[in-house]
């Protein structure tokens, strides 16, 4: 039995000694609008997420793992019915960092985030 639990712990603190980092993309999608958006969207290369409703000056935050290459696009229908689609950064597979998207009455501010790695 000890030796069953001493290999547990060492092999669930191996990947935590070893430096092991998953890469991912940490994105925010804010609202500087004064009217709620709906049905928001944000595409990345092989996959996508949302939310239904984004209240004025909220935030949504979302992890996703980039698998491909392709464009980013922001997807949303505002207060007044009125669909938008804005296409963002270009996210290469194994991003790892963040992206915030501030939809404002003038459009869209992106800003992504991606260092090099250490080697």
């Amino acid at each position: 039995m000890r030796l069953l639990v001493s290999t547990l712990v060492l092999a669930l603190t191996l990947p935590v000694l070893s430096g092991c980092h998953s890469t991912h993309v940490q994105a925010t999608i804010t609202n500087h609008t004064a009217q709620p958006l709906a049905l928001v969207e944000l595409d990345y290369p092989s996959a996508s997420f949302g939310t239904q409703t984004l209240a004025p000056g909220a935030s949504y935050q979302y992890r996703f793992k980039v698998i491909g290459t392709g464009d980013t696009k922001l997807l949303w229908t505002d207060g007044v019915g009125q669909q938008h689609s804005v296409t963002g950064p270009h996210l290469t597979e194994a991003a790892d960092g963040t992206l915030t998207a501030d939809v404002q009455a003038q459009g869209v501010h992106w800003s992504a985030s991606f260092p090099t790695p250490a080697h």
